[in-house]
């Protein structure tokens, strides 16, 4: 089939926006990949536009303290509100739940390797006692305040290389980094430079939506929103609105140490979820499956297991997300 210009009437590429980062440079490399040979399109179709985010650009503060998660995604969607981009890729776990209106997640690539791994030892128990582990992450550090209360946490980000190269200079003997982002930019235990291990969700639940790209673009855009449903992954996107779902019924934002995973197996999706109080002595952890026939009741079913973890939960902790 002859390849061709996507806008043929427009004379112009679409527009992918994304974060100059390297980790989001792969992303939406995979993206304008995806969308090319799903519609046999000419490389210059498409327009690759980086962007710094507000995230980017502060890097001394945990997010929490600089505008929680949007200021991850602000920067895209004001672009895409302003057309100056057709479409916006993101880490879902990087994304609000809530979304501007007017805009929409309309699609997800296959989901990656949604497991944590910890950088700087193999396994969490090769861990010194009393050792100092990097994260900015509430999830991270309550999870592993539970597995290790021995383990002090301290805050520590920035893009792949910022977080290797304060390792090397002492400022932790661990941290953690998510193996889809690992995986994406080629690193391994041969050029990574550290030893690193990856931990089994039964050790770690990973974050709502970890390992999943999705792409934004405005919900009324029915020409970019045909194109993107063709590289739509079902499955991906279905778990990803679920543990999204979730993350709405628990009233979870940055703050909040929620780990959450939806697997579709047989019809039917298994969506497991776990709430920790900040410093990782309380720990709840509950599940339900969602029938076949009852996928288009996902919101109710999360609030299901959202009210299932509250009524499960102390009084401190139900405080913890407003209840």
């Amino acid at each position: 089939m002859p390849k061709k210009n996507l806008f043929p009437s427009k004379n112009s590429p679409l527009r992918i926006g994304t974060r100059s980062s390297p980790l989001a440079m792969a992303q939406a490399k995979m993206v304008a990949h995806a969308i090319i040979a799903a519609h046999h399109l000419d490389n210059d179709a498409i327009l690759l536009t980086p962007m710094l985010s507000q995230g980017d650009i502060v890097t001394d503060r945990p997010i929490a303290d600089i505008g929680g998660k949007a200021v991850w995604s602000k920067e895209l969607e004001r672009a895409l509100l302003h057309d100056e981009i057709d479409v916006a890729v993101h880490s879902m776990k990087d994304v609000e739940t809530p979304r501007p209106s007017g805009l929409a997640i309309t699609a997800c690539l296959p989901r990656d390797d949604v497991r944590d791994c910890i950088i700087g030892v193999n396994r969490i128990d090769d861990l010194p006692q009393g050792a100092t582990i990097g994260t900015s992450s509430p999830r991270r550090a309550a999870q592993i305040k539970h597995i290790r209360p021995d383990l002090i946490t301290v805050p520590i980000r920035g893009n792949v290389a910022t977080r290797l190269d304060k390792l090397a200079k002492g400022e932790a003997e661990a941290t953690f980094l998510a193996a889809a982002g690992l995986d994406r930019l080629g690193l391994n235990k041969q050029n990574i430079g550290v030893n690193f291990g990856h931990i089994d969700v039964d050790v770690m639940l990973p974050a709502a939506s970890q390992g999943a790209i999705g792409i934004e673009s405005l919900a009324d855009n029915a020409m970019v929103n045909d194109l993107l449903y063709a590289i739509n992954h079902p499955p991906t996107y279905e778990c990803v609105m679920a543990e999204r779902a979730l993350i709405r019924a628990l009233n979870g934002n940055c703050h909040s140490p929620i780990a959450a995973f939806a697997q579709q197996k047989n019809g039917e999706m298994l969506l497991q979820a776990e709430l920790f109080s900040e410093d990782g002595t309380e720990h709840i952890a509950s599940a339900i499956i969602i029938a076949e026939h009852e996928m288009d009741m996902v919101q109710e079913k999360a609030d299901i297991l959202a009210q299932r973890l509250f009524d499960m939960a102390s009084p401190m902790l139900r405080a913890q997300y407003g209840q």
